[in-house]
């Protein structure tokens, strides 16, 4: 089973490439096209087709190798 970690956002979303950025997966934005065309990046089981996907509280990110599904969450204030 995969772990999960909680990405707090203070905003009513935030992009899927800057998500990934913030977590470490990725270092610039362009990075997200190879997880976009392997097919390899879901939001909520879906799959990614989307650069800037706009990814809200209690969404499931997921990325094909690794092992650590993502779920966004509202910053404590």
């Amino acid at each position: 089973m995969k772990e999960q970690r909680q990405v707090p956002i203070h905003t009513e979303y935030i992009q899927i490439d800057q998500l990934l950025k913030l977590e470490g997966i990725i270092e610039t934005g362009g990075q997200i096209k190879t997880f976009i065309d392997d097919k390899a990046l879901t939001l909520n089981g879906q799959i990614v087709t989307e650069k800037r996907k706009k990814c809200r509280v209690g969404d499931v990110i997921t990325c094909e190798g690794i092992d650590v599904d993502f779920v966004v969450t509202k910053e404590e204030a």
